[in-house]
């Protein structure tokens, strides 16, 4: 069995399809976290610092800190394939988070959105960031 931080850095065993369709979905999936959410909220820190909603009761600051680090960092790391497994993690958390704590009194509609971000993350948790990710060139070297 591999040790924890060879098994958190193991891009999986994919052949080359597969690690293509696992680099669309880093790409896609952690570009559109960054640009339609983590940037926005790094963008906005100083308006949005003082009333973020603090679903764990950490305060407003620290939680808008937790999802930039998540939604801009993590989202960086799964798109060039760092540490895939690790940063998916954050970011998976983050979602649910969202969807069942913020948006606990809300209609499933306002759930979807998070849960359906949540679920690609979590098959990347999984899988591995395949073939073509930082993450392979680091497990050819060892």
């Amino acid at each position: 069995m591999k040790k924890l931080p060879q098994l958190a850095f193991s891009p999986g065993k994919h052949d080359n399809k597969t690690s293509l369709g696992l680099l669309l979905i880093r790409i896609i999936q952690g570009g559109f976290m960054l640009l339609f959410h983590g940037w926005g909220k790094l963008s906005n820190f100083s308006t949005l610092a003082e009333a973020f909603p603090d679903p764990l009761g950490m305060g407003a600051k620290a939680s808008l800190i937790l999802a930039i680090g998540a939604e801009v960092i993590c989202s960086i790391a799964v798109i060039i394939g760092f540490g895939t497994r690790i940063a998916a993690f954050p970011l998976v958390i983050t979602m649910l988070v969202a969807a069942f704590l913020v948006h606990g009194d809300d209609p499933f509609s306002k759930k979807e959105f998070a849960m359906v971000y949540a679920i690609p993350f979590l098959l990347l948790i999984f899988s591995g960031a395949g073939r073509f990710s930082v993450d392979s060139l680091m497990d050819r070297r060892s």
